[in-house]
């Protein structure tokens, strides 16, 4: 496999079930081959967007090993530690490096409210304990911890702390790391809704979440930004804001589910506590949604 790096866009993957809430790997396949047709740099497993909070351990160990044996090493395949505690997350890193994935996704502990000694020493333990690349998801809007800039400075020490899922929805922020850190830390935006912007501004990557429904998009936009293209980025850009909006929602799973099943590259299927869409509040969506699919730009 070519070198880690943290560039391009990396799909936050959905997880796919079966009507009797079975890992749907087939379904699974299909949305990655599409991904890797567009040109997707690497895919992260496991994330808010995969449902992490209701896999079980034994399914995150078979979607890892699936998904490492289909990408046939084109692109790096990264999980998400989303645990409790620091003896869990240390357990889950080295259960993802004995599956054979090549970067870890981390959000700091759930549930417990770190401060900021806490919240260093929870990544810093886990940093020294692997020797997979890192990247830091900062989103303190959905999980109340913000991964401050002092922080930040702290972890610098940890070699393989690599790079940042910016997700403060603050735009400035890049801005910030830059000024602060210059090329340290790679910064891939994680909010889909200000992705353009960030990417203008010196982001390295988008970790994206209607990229699992529109991947050649998703990844136009990039390649058009990074080359420079800002006036055509920014028309797909702007057909494409109603349905990125969708990614900023609670319900982000299942709208983005919805829009995948609608774009025939996924199914409505979620786990609970979390239930399929219906009535007028799966209508609103779907108009947005099939209105997307009607305009869809000719790339």
């Amino acid at each position: 496999m070519s070198k880690f790096e943290w560039k391009g866009v990396f799909p936050a993957l959905t997880t796919k079930f079966t009507a009797d809430d079975k890992l749907d790997l087939p379904l699974f396949e299909k949305n990655l081959n599409v991904q890797l047709d567009a040109g997707v740099e690497g895919i992260v497993l496991g994330g808010t967007l995969g449902e992490a909070s209701v896999l079980t351990t034994d399914e995150k160990e078979k979607l890892v090993k699936f998904a490492i044996e289909k990408v046939k090493g084109k692109v790096p395949v990264v999980i998400n530690i989303a645990e409790g505690s620091t003896k869990e997350a240390l357990h889950q890193a080295s259960l993802a490096k004995e599956w054979g994935a090549q970067g870890l996704m981390i959000l700091p502990p759930m549930r417990y409210k770190s401060d900021h000694r806490e919240t260093v020493t929870y990544f810093k333990t886990i940093a020294e304990a692997t020797d997979l690349p890192i990247m830091i998801y900062n989103n303190p809007v959905d999980y109340k911890i913000e991964v401050t800039l002092d922080m930040f400075d702290e972890l610098q020490v940890c070699k393989n702390i690599t790079a940042i899922k910016e997700s403060t929805r603050d735009v400035s922020n890049v801005t910030r790391l830059k000024n602060r850190f210059d090329d340290r830390y790679k910064i891939l935006c994680g909010v889909d809704t200000i992705a353009m912007e960030e990417l203008c501004l010196g982001a390295d990557g988008w970790v994206a979440g209607l990229v699992c429904a529109f991947p050649k998009e998703t990844v136009t936009i990039f390649n058009l930004v990074k080359s420079g293209n800002i006036v055509e980025a920014t028309k797909i850009y702007r057909w494409f804001m109603p349905l990125l909006e969708l990614d900023i929602h609670p319900k982000l799973v299942q709208y983005i589910k919805l829009a995948e099943a609608q774009a025939g590259i996924g199914s409505e299927y979620v786990r609970a506590p979390r239930l399929a869409l219906i009535g007028e509040e799966r209508e609103e969506v779907l108009n947005i949604i099939n209105e997307g699919i009607k305009n869809r730009p000719n790339l």
